[in-house]
């Protein structure tokens, strides 16, 4: 049987990675694993214009941590670390799963396809190629099957 004690979660706080979230603390809870939330800021590009333009080192870190910290499992048994990184997103998310010693790292993806995925490139696809553990990457909310309701027939469609 699979064992899993840490769970990685990277975060960029976009919808698919909420529904992520949701997945990885049920396994959290299931497996009775620990729960890294992690959420890697890019390292801002100097911009080129009139002069360089040099990043503002405050951007928002602040909000971005805060939001981060209050990553919180909707079950109060499941406890979530979190942790900020900086630098480019697949490589400090490959860099803390090995340090961690992640069993698996469960994270969003958006599901892009031909132009806009060469030029925005792949975290995930990245991470999924390069991990030295299992990687479920969630693209849309997890939907519960139901099963249909079978109606019953009317009285009146039952008189002869």
């Amino acid at each position: 049987m699979l064992s899993v004690q840490t769970i990685l979660h990277p975060t960029d706080f976009s919808e698919r990675s909420e529904y992520a979230f949701t997945m990885a603390c049920a396994l959290a809870r299931d497996f009775g694993a620990r729960l890294l939330a992690l959420h890697v800021a890019a390292q801002p590009a100097a911009g080129f214009g009139e002069g360089i333009v040099a990043p503002d080192p405050e951007r928002d870190e602040d909000a971005v941590r805060e939001k981060l910290y209050r990553l919180r499992a909707p079950d109060a048994g499941i406890r979530v670390e979190h942790r900020f990184e900086e630098g480019d997103p697949a490589a400090e998310i490959l860099r803390v799963a090995q340090e961690v010693l992640a069993d698996v790292i469960i994270m969003g993806t958006h599901g892009r396809r031909g132009l806009e995925r060469l030029l925005m490139g792949s975290v995930a696809e990245e991470v999924v190629r390069k991990a030295c553990c299992l990687v479920l990457t969630v693209k849309t909310p997890l939907m519960p099957v139901t099963s249909p309701v079978l109606s019953t027939p009317s009285a009146e469609a039952v008189k002869v």
